[in-house]
C-alpha cells in the first residue's frame, strides 16, 4: 500500500525551479489521451523559441505499446500538437500542449476522438454551439480511499457536505483552491467551484465554451486537477461510483445550446432538440464513457 512517505519534499523542489531559465530555451509539456479513453499522459521537450501557435510546434512521438494504443512491434505513435496553455507548474513562457495522435503511417490514431469531433464542430461552427460541462470527481489517498474518511469506517450521512463549510464537512478544500487559480493561469475557461454530495467529492465548472474549445477545455482541467493533487499526494478518481452504497455518485453533466436556442422562441428549437436525441438514446449512453456506458449504469 503506498503511503505519506511517498510524498517527495516541495521545498527543496522550489529550489531549482527558481533557478534562472535561459531566455532562449522553452519547457513545452506535451498531453494526450491514452488507450483507456480516460487516462492522460504527458512528456516535455524543449524548444529555442516561444511558442504562439500549436501548429508552430514539432510533431512528436511516444511508445504506444505503453499507453495501450500500440503492439510492441511497432509501437510508435505520433502526437500532433492542437492548444497551447500557459504552464502554471512551470512558469514563465513554458507551455502545456494538448495533443491529438496519429498511427505511424499518419492516419488519425483509433483512439484520437477529438478529430472526429472537430470534424462535426466545423461543420456546424455556424450554429455557435456552447458547452457547460459540470465535472465531479472525487478525492482520495493514495491506497484509493476517500480523503478525509476513517480507515475503519465511514463519515455521517450525506448532507451535510454539499456546498458545505468546515473542516468536519469538506475535505480536500486546498486541492480544489490550486486548482482553481491553475486553471486561470493556465487560462482555461473555468467558471466554478463547489463541494459536492458525498464527502471528499467536489465539481468544477468549465464554460461557456464554443465548438471544440469545450473538449480541450475540459481535457486541460482534469489534467491540472491531476496535476495539482500528484502535488498534495493526493489521488483525483473521475469514477462515477467510487464508493457502493448509499453515497452519491460521480458525473460529467453537460449544458448546451445553440444560437437559435439562445434567441427570444428558442424553447421550440430546444424542444426539437430533445426529440431528435431521445430517438437515440441508448446509442449515446454507450458513447458517455469508454466501456460503452457500463460505468455509467453503475
Amino acid at each position: 500500500m503506498l503511503g505519506i512517505t511517498n510524498v517527495t519534499n516541495k521545498t527543496a523542489l522550489m529550489r531549482y525551479l527558481a533557478l534562472p531559465q535561459p531566455a532562449d530555451k522553452v519547457q513545452c509539456m506535451y498531453i494526450w489521451i491514452d488507450g483507456s479513453g480516460e487516462n492522460l499522459r504527458a512528456k516535455s521537450r524543449t524548444v529555442d523559441f516561444t511558442p504562439k501557435s500549436p501548429k508552430e510546434l514539432p510533431i512528436w512521438n511516444f511508445d504506444g505499446s505503453s499507453t495501450g494504443q500500440a503492439e510492441g512491434h511497432n509501437s510508435d505513435v505520433m502526437i500532433h500538437p492542437v492548444a497551447l496553455f500557459k504552464d502554471p507548474f512551470r512558469g514563465g513562457n513554458n507551455r502545456l500542449v494538448l495533443c491529438e495522435t496519429y498511427s505511424h503511417d499518419g492516419t488519425v490514431h483509433r483512439t484520437n476522438k477529438r478529430h472526429s469531433c472537430n470534424e462535426v464542430m466545423q461543420k456546424v461552427k455556424d450554429q455557435h454551439p456552447w458547452f457547460g460541462i459540470e465535472q465531479e470527481y472525487t478525492l482520495q489517498d493514495t491506497d484509493l480511499h476517500p480523503f478525509g474518511w476513517p480507515k475503519n469506517g465511514f463519515p455521517g450521512p450525506q448532507g451535510p457536505y454539499y456546498t458545505g463549510v468546515g473542516a468536519n464537512k469538506v475535505y480536500g478544500r486546498d486541492v480544489v483552491e490550486a486548482h482553481y487559480r491553475a486553471c486561470l493561469y493556465s487560462e482555461v475557461k473555468i467558471a466554478g467551484e463547489n463541494a459536492e454530495v458525498m464527502p471528499a467529492q467536489w465539481e468544477f465548472q468549465v464554460g461557456p465554451c464554443e465548438g471544440i474549445d469545450m473538449g480541450d477545455h475540459l481535457w486541460l482541467a482534469r489534467f491540472l486537477l491531476h496535476r495539482v493533487a500528484e502535488d498534495f499526494g493526493i489521488v483525483v478518481s473521475f469514477d462515477p461510483k467510487p464508493m457502493p452504497g448509499d453515497w452519491n455518485g460521480a458525473g460529467a453533466h453537460t449544458n448546451y445550446s445553440t444560437g437559435a436556442m439562445r434567441q427570444p422562441g428558442g424553447m421550440k428549437v430546444m424542444i426539437e432538440a430533445i426529440e431528435k436525441l431521445g430517438k437515440r438514446h441508448a446509442s449515446h449512453i454507450r458513447a458517455y464513457d469508454p466501456h460503452g456506458g457500463a460505468d455509467n449504469k453503475r
